[in-house]
């Protein structure tokens, strides 16, 4: 439904705009209940006078197509029309047309641009199931996002779109619905994707997925994007010709739309967004570095902050980079009843409910910024501290209840970053980062209160899905005896390593698709593989880990198991299609531990533990 700040606008149209305008939800404010965020739809339709439009042969769809946030019978898709090139008339040297991907200030035209979409049964796109039509501007970066409704639940469609009375057409892009939710659903699979930093190598786990045609959807867990400067931390951007644009820290709303565009060149992302349609939630780096409810690592909501840090306030900054991603992403509006939400859930018929958190940017309390990592282990216990705030927590335990009470199989958690405890202390490193401070190892109250739910109303077949370490890791969920900086509750079970007996879930937590990790761009081998064998020797409930690859991994859920299957990329610096399975783990329904198999751990890199089946 929408808003009535929305209706008045609109109201005041004429009819045949209504479509038209309103149908590019882009136009609208990522929240609903804050209609300030958006872009005035009757201001930018006054603008369209006859004469005004770009024609055809200027225009192109410069960013390939995507879709995503399926619904049982609605699904969003994006696109971007913009034009290819504009007249240039000053006094330089350049003269008559020059390319324009320009995504700053300086807009050249308010005309705005006319796009057609359709849906289809076929890949001949001649089965039309719905259609429509949508206008876009330099106001919103000229991207078009529409909703396809009247759609059947947990089925393939074909959609394109294509300029207005032409034949420039984007490519063909294939989507899913979701299934209703109360429908029976024997398989859903997903492959989960985070970190991808332009700089630091090729896209190329995007694509491998799409190349198997492996999954009906894709869920990524944040830092899309990342917000630093071409020397701030640029990898071997130079050397393999992946210099992010633009150059300087991202602040500006043209600056973060300008970031999302260089990553939407890459071949395999494009791939990825054209064959699946996406559920897409917000790391840090989508705004800045350990961001946290009022400020993040350089900057706070303060006078001196503002002076001597960032050339805009906290609060702006954080504006520009969600106003930048939500036109980018193909992303709904969130039924907001709170600034910024992006946390939501999706049901997969009675299969498993998928619910995406926001552990950054919502409402957590202050992390770790690296000069007060000290007081941050001092106070992480604290019960006041949250990782999520309490309106999201709250939510984010009814959900979990809701859906165990509805007789959903599986729970699926997409948190930003690591759930469980991990101990990663390495005695010949002592001065290391600690980023566990910045995940729920610093918001041990949060951490807890969520296990507490869980074993308090027996809630069985939970799977956290985590990125943002740029490693891959598999735990048990448990609440730990001795090792755990917080008491474990008596009435709780306890744990033991040796058979799982004691969890009430499995974290599957993914590396990064082309951020680094131990060891930089260019890791070496017995490094990595001493700090896989430290860990894992280390952490009790740690079942597997690999500090080498950069990589994915590939969820087959059914209703007796989860299959997760681990995949690494051999190398980031050139675009390839190889890759290796690493590992592959089995949760069984109702086990709530990972399956020890009487042979050991299927793996092939990386370090697991090794006992026997009991």
């Amino acid at each position: 439904m929408k808003s009535a700040p929305v209706l008045a606008i609109l109201s005041l149209l004429p009819a045949g705009s209504f479509a038209s305008w309103a149908g590019n939800i882009n136009y609208l404010s990522p929240s609903m209940h804050h209609p300030s965020l958006g872009i005035s739809i009757r201001r930018v339709a006054k603008r369209n006078v006859p004469g005004t439009e770009y024609t055809p042969q200027q225009l192109n769809f410069t960013h390939g197509v995507a879709s995503g946030d399926p619904h049982a019978s609605s699904v969003i898709l994006w696109t971007r029309a913009a034009p290819m090139m504009h007249s240039v008339n000053d006094d330089g040297a350049v003269t008559g047309l020059s390319p324009m991907f320009w995504h700053g200030p300086e807009v050249t035209s308010t005309a705005p641009v006319c796009v057609e979409w359709k849906v289809a049964k076929d890949k001949a796109m001649k089965e039309t199931v719905c259609n429509g039509k949508a206008y876009t501007s330099s106001d919103i970066d000229f991207t078009v996002k529409v909703e396809a409704k009247h759609l059947k639940p947990f089925t393939n469609y074909y959609y394109q779109f294509n300029i207005c009375n032409s034949n420039i057409k984007s490519p063909i892009g294939r989507t899913k619905t979701a299934p209703g939710e109360n429908d029976h659903l024997a398989r859903a699979r997903f492959a989960v994707y985070s970190c991808a930093f332009y700089a630091y190598g090729y896209f190329n786990a995007y694509g491998q997925s799409a190349r198997k045609d492996s999954v009906d959807y894709v869920l990524h867990l944040g830092d899309y994007i990342y917000e630093y400067a071409r020397y701030g931390y640029t990898g071997e951007g130079p050397d393999i010709d992946r210099i992010p644009q633009p150059e300087h820290e991202l602040f500006t709303l043209y600056d973060y739309r300008e970031r999302f565009a260089t990553h939407r060149t890459d071949e395999d992302l494009l791939l990825s967004h054209r064959m699946f349609p996406w559920i897409a939630t917000w790391d840090d780096h989508e705004v800045a570095n350990n961001a946290w409810r009022d400020g993040h690592f350089k900057m706070n909501n303060t006078e001196n902050s503002f002076i001597e840090d960032d050339p805009v306030t906290v609060g702006q900054r954080k504006m520009n980079a969600v106003r930048a991603y939500f036109e980018w992403m193909p992303i709904r509006q969130v039924d907001m009843d709170d600034n910024l939400r992006i946390w939501r859930s999706t049901a997969f018929g009675d299969l498993v409910d998928l619910v995406m958190l926001d552990t950054r940017h919502y409402d957590r309390s202050i992390t770790t910024l690296w000069y007060n990592d000290d007081y941050i282990s001092k106070i992480s216990g604290e019960p006041n501290r949250s990782q999520m705030g309490p309106r999201q927590e709250s939510w984010f335990f009814r959900q979990l209840s809701e859906s165990h009470k509805r007789g959903a199989t599986w729970r699926l958690v997409g948190s930003q970053t690591v759930f469980s405890y991990l101990n990663l202390t390495d005695p010949s490193e002592p001065d290391e980062p600690n980023f566990r401070l910045d995940a729920w190892q610093g918001y041990t109250a949060s951490r807890n209160r969520t296990l507490h739910h869980l074993y308090s109303n027996n809630i069985p077949n939970n799977i956290v899905l985590a990125g943002d370490s740029h490693a891959s890791w598999v735990s048990d969920l448990v609440w730990l005896n001795s090792t755990d900086p917080d008491p474990r509750p008596e009435d709780h079970p306890d744990y033991d390593p040796r058979t799982g007996r004691g969890s009430i879930g499995v974290e599957f937590a993914s590396t990064s698709v082309a951020s680094p990790g131990i060891g930089g761009w260019d890791p070496k081998r017995e490094e990595t593989q001493a700090k896989s064998d430290l860990f894992v020797k280390t952490n009790p409930s740690l079942q597997w880990t690999d500090q080498h690859h950069r990589g994915y991994m590939e969820l087959d859920i059914s209703h007796e198991k989860v299959k997760t299957t681990y995949f690494g990329i051999p190398s980031v610096l050139s675009r390839n299609r190889k890759e290796i399975q690493m590992a592959q783990f089995v949760v069984y329904k109702d086990e709530n531990k990972v399956h020890r198999p009487a042979g050991g751990y299927n793996t092939k890199s990386g370090s697991a533990k090794k006992y026997p089946k009991v």
